[in-house]
């Protein structure tokens, strides 16, 4: 299976969020082993911009946008969109939204240059998010929706920290560079 990572930049923000893109490109990387690790799953990971241009009176890229460009590159790949809005209906508090083999977050923009810290605590945990709920669901699982959310309940309302990671994908408390959900209840 191709797990594909897009993350959407507007055209004139294109080289100030080039660091942000260097770090989707090694966070896809880490997913790939993070999911073969909680989900005993085989994936192959892949990392692309959509540059938005943003002239001109019918340039508006939403979630139904999304939607036909996942249809139109095949929805046998599973389409991961970093996007700079929200989707236009979740029931996910994290800002995300997820179909068959699709999956949208709305990736925020750090206030800082080069902040990696803040792309680790704030994106990372909701892509994880996302990825769980689709590969609960390919894995048969009815209740992947409320399994997902009663860990990230506890995540924003009974101080449950996430998992961190260090550029060598292991778990640890320093020098972490990515952060996902706790998955200690989702291995399959």
């Amino acid at each position: 299976m191709l797990l594909h990572f897009i993350f959407l930049v507007k055209e004139e923000e294109l080289e100030p969020r080039r660091w942000e893109f260097e770090y989707v490109q090694k966070m896809a990387k880490f997913y790939k082993t993070w999911i073969e690790k909680t989900f005993s799953r085989t994936v192959e990971v892949q990392a692309d911009e959509m540059i938005v241009k943003t002239s001109g009176r019918f340039r508006i890229v939403d979630t139904p946008t999304l939607l036909l460009d996942h249809e139109s590159r095949g929805t046998d790949i599973f389409h991961f969109y970093l996007t700079y809005f929200r989707p236009i209906w979740t029931d996910c508090t994290c800002e995300g939204y997820f179909a068959d083999n699709f999956g949208m977050v709305q990736w925020t923009k750090s206030p800082q240059l080069d902040d990696i810290n803040y792309l680790m605590e704030i994106n990372c945990p909701k892509v994880s998010h996302e990825i769980a709920h689709e590969f609960l669901r390919q894995a048969g699982y009815k209740n992947y929706k409320e399994i997902v959310h009663e860990i990230w309940d506890k995540h924003l309302f009974a101080s449950l920290p996430y998992e961190h990671y260090d550029s060598n994908y292991s778990q640890t408390e320093n020098n972490a560079l990515f952060a996902t959900l706790d998955a200690s209840s989702l291995h399959s």
